[in-house]
């Protein structure tokens, strides 16, 4: 590791990222647990969770507590692995492996009894307090739904199937809206 000297860190704010990332590092912890109260103790008074693929953004406690309640109702074994993490001034951002067996409705989609395990990079921002201000997750939305089996890549099996069905309706709506 670089002295904070040659990072261009004081000592104080190396202090300060590890201590975020300690808090960070405690969050997924709660996580794994689906420990609710826990994971809600690591924010801050004015939170807010992103789910970017999803355009889904809760911007309080109360909304960052129910999209938790719904992961972990939909994924009741959730675990996250942590595969690498990154420190900046201002954030924490981590890159993990999700997994989980889809068990309760999510996102209007019935309980599938499959399994999920996909790579997503959460970007964690910190109030004034040093507690969680934000957690911003990006993850490829398609690779979701293709192993909940509601999305069918359309070069293969299933998915020409669908292609060749849906072409001339997708193809009728383009020639009919207005140039």
């Amino acid at each position: 590791m670089n002295r904070p000297e040659e990072t261009g860190m004081s000592l104080i704010d190396t202090e300060q990222v590890q201590a975020r990332m300690a808090l960070v590092d405690e969050h997924v912890r709660c996580e794994n647990r689906h420990d609710l109260e826990a994971v809600m103790a690591t924010f801050g008074a004015d939170a807010r969770f992103d789910d970017e693929p999803w355009g889904d953004h809760r911007t309080d406690r109360a909304g960052v507590r129910s999209y938790y309640t719904d992961l972990l109702r939909a994924l009741p074994d959730l675990v996250i692995e942590v595969i690498h993490r990154h420190a900046a001034r201002d954030s924490i951002v981590l890159e993990v492996v999700i997994g989980g067996t889809h068990r309760g409705a999510w996102r209007g989609l019935p309980a599938t009894g499959r399994r999920v395990r996909v790579p997503l990079c959460g970007v964690y921002t910190f109030d004034t307090t040093d507690r969680l201000a934000g957690e911003r997750i990006y993850y490829d939305r398609a690779a979701v739904l293709q192993q909940l089996g509601f999305f069918h890549e359309p070069l293969n099996g299933w998915g020409r199937l669908i292609t060749a069905l849906s072409h001339p309706i997708s193809m009728a709506r383009a020639y009919l809206l207005p140039q």
